[in-house]
Parts: structure tokens; C-alpha cells; sequence
């Protein structure tokens, strides 16, 4: 029996070598009926010219987690601009052939993954879509569990792995994420616990780390694509309620394994631009689905933390630019609606 068609969307940005090690490790998986679709969101290096020499084998990836593979190279692979991107195509693409859409700007985590996802529905017609983080390295059998997973239990609608730290392999960064209501915050469980079994069982989450998020075709066809106004950050948790809105549950797979190098784009709190769309799509994240009592404790403690934060942030990572990074973003969040 065929396995469910798998539409793997990685984004790349200024990552090439991060972007050809996670390829790497995909054409390595023992799942076959699945493609790529890398999607680069003008990168300013020399990304497309590298991740073509490596789809050519003319790189030979390095890694601690597996041994290149040469016999699989020249990677199949078909090229588009974005908006050649967005034309339905005639073309019979094979299992494990790799897409690759060159964009002309950077439309961010929510919108460039989209790009990668309608490519996928109008010309795959994949039965799951996986987003994946290009700074990611996956086991050989991880995409096996999760589509395993997915397959027993109609309500189960999105899935996501273990996943653990690049450089302490054996040390948890996330295996799914809960709400808190008051900070506007996503709180992963198992954050820095080595792992001993402790969560070898499935469990349902709030959400799945957009750093490999597996969803149901159906999922998208009823709810529609991740919400392009976030950009970066909270897209993810927002595409998890809508689904859980509509009966679908957000679980994590156990034996599915992944290693995260961890905010090597955005780079969370501690760069302007991850700081930025934290603090601006706090306000939009709530405004979209708080409860009033929730809403109202939140503009509380941000009201504390305006003025301390910022300062602390500025401190603490020795960088003037979070400063002004976080009333930026704390205007446009209470600005949009």
C-alpha cells in the first residue's frame, strides 16, 4: 500500500549551509513518497548558488548526525520565480523530485511558507504538508512516525516531533507548546530536560513548533493558509487554534526525532528583528483570540513591562537596537487590528 503523499516547505534566507545540511538529511529519510519545495525569500548571499551546486553534488554536505550520500546526486529539481510559482503546472512531478521558488522579496515565515503550500495543493496533491525549518537536521524515520500517528485518528490534525537541540543532541528544546494567556506567550514543555523517556508517549498540545509542523491537507482545505499578517512568530499557534476551532486536535509523535539549531533567522528576543514581530504579534495574537478577562490582565502586564523590559533587553544582550526594536513593534501591535 502507498504511503500518504508527503509536501515538505523549507524556507531559506541568508542559510545555505544550514538549508543543504537539512536537504541532506531528507534525502536521506526512509519515506518515498514525498517532495520538497524550497522556497528563498531573497536571499541577499550566494544561497541559490550554493544549494544549486549541492542539488548538482558538487558539495559535500558535513554533518555529526549522518554521511553524505552521493549516489542520489544530481537532485531532480525544477526551478521557478514566484510568480511562475503561482501558475497551476502540467507537469508529472516524480517522488522525492525537488521544487525550488526564487522570490523576489523576503514575504517572511507566514507567507513564503504559504507560497511553498498553494505550489504543493495545486500541483502534488499532497495528503499532509510539512513545514520545516531549514536550520533542522531530521532522523531517518521521523517522517515514517508522524504520518503513522497522523493516520489513526481522523481528529488528529496537526503533528509535530520531538525535537532536540543541534548541539546537545540528547538534550529536549521542544516537544510541543502551551498558551499562556496572560503574558502572550508560548511556553514549550520539555525545554533543556535530557531525555530519559519521560514523553515517549503522544500528547496533545495548544500548538506544534512551526520548526516541523505536519499538517492535514483537509486541515488547510477547511481553514485556509497560516495568517500572512504575523510574518514572523505566532502564525503557527494561530493556524493550531483555527484548527482546533474545527475539531482537529495538535499532537506531538514521540519516535519522530529532529535536531534545531534554534532561532537562527528571526533570532528570538536577543535581535531586533525577532524582538520586533514578538512584541507587535503579542497584540495581534491576543486582539484575534483573548478572552476579555485574559486580554485585560495582558495590557496590564505589558503596560509594567514597557518600561522595564526594553532596558533590561538592551542590557542584557549588550545591543542599544532591542530598545527601539521593541517600541517599534509595541506601536504597530496596537496600532493593527
Amino acid at each position: 500500500m502507498n504511503k500518504p503523499a508527503v509536501a515538505i516547505v523549507i524556507l531559506n534566507w541568508n542559510g545555505w549551509e544550514d538549508t543543504i545540511e537539512c536537504l541532506e538529511s531528507l534525502y536521506q529519510i526512509n519515506y518515498h513518497n514525498y517532495n520538497v519545495i524550497l522556497v528563498d525569500n531573497a536571499s541577499r548571499d550566494e544561497s541559490l548558488e550554493k544549494i544549486k551546486e549541492y542539488i548538482e553534488g558538487k558539495i559535500r554536505v558535513k554533518s555529526k548526525f549522518f554521511s553524505y550520500n552521493s549516489n542520489n546526486k544530481p537532485l531532480n529539481v525544477a526551478y521557478y520565480e514566484n510568480e511562475e510559482s503561482e501558475i497551476e503546472n502540467n507537469i508529472d512531478f516524480d517522488p522525492n523530485d525537488l521544487i525550488v521558488i526564487k522570490n523576489d522579496i523576503n514575504y517572511g515565515f507566514a507567507e513564503g511558507n504559504n507560497m511553498g503550500i498553494k505550489f504543493a495543493l495545486k500541483n502534488l496533491n499532497p495528503n499532509y504538508i510539512l513545514l520545516l525549518n531549514n536550520d533542522t537536521v531530521v532522523d531517518k524515520y521521523f517522517l515514517n512516525y508522524m504520518v503513522e500517528t497522523g493516520e489513526k485518528d481522523k481528529k488528529i490534525g496537526i503533528l509535530g516531533p520531538k525535537i532536540y537541540y543541534y548541539d546537545n543532541p540528547q538534550t529536549i528544546w521542544c516537544i510541543g507548546g502551551k498558551i499562556d494567556w496572560k503574558l502572550a506567550r508560548g511556553l514549550h514543555v520539555g525545554t533543556n530536560e535530557v531525555d530519559t523517556g519521560q514523553y515517549n508517549r503522544m500528547k496533545e498540545f495548544d500548538y506544534i513548533s512551526g520548526s516541523a509542523f505536519l499538517v492535514k491537507k483537509e486541515v488547510i482545505d477547511k481553514i485556509g493558509l497560516m495568517d500572512e499578517k504575523f510574518f514572523l512568530y505566532f502564525e503557527e499557534s494561530d493556524l493550531a487554534l483555527r484548527a482546533s476551532k474545527n475539531g482537529y486536535t495538535s499532537v506531538y509523535a514521540p519516535e519522530a526525532k529532529i535536531w534545531h539549531k534554534v532561532s537562527k533567522s528571526g533570532g528570538g528576543l536577543s535581535k531586533p528583528i525577532g524582538l520586533y514581530y514578538i512584541t507587535r504579534n503579542r497584540w495581534l495574537f491576543m486582539k484575534k483570540w483573548a478572552k476579555r478577562s485574559d486580554y485585560a490582565l495582558f495590557v496590564v502586564y505589558q503596560a509594567v513591562g514597557a518600561i522595564i523590559f526594553p532596558i533590561v533587553l538592551s542590557i542584557y544582550y549588550k545591543n542599544r537596537k532591542l530598545f527601539g526594536a521593541y517600541y517599534r513593534g509595541l506601536i504597530k501591535g496596537l496600532e493593527n487590528k
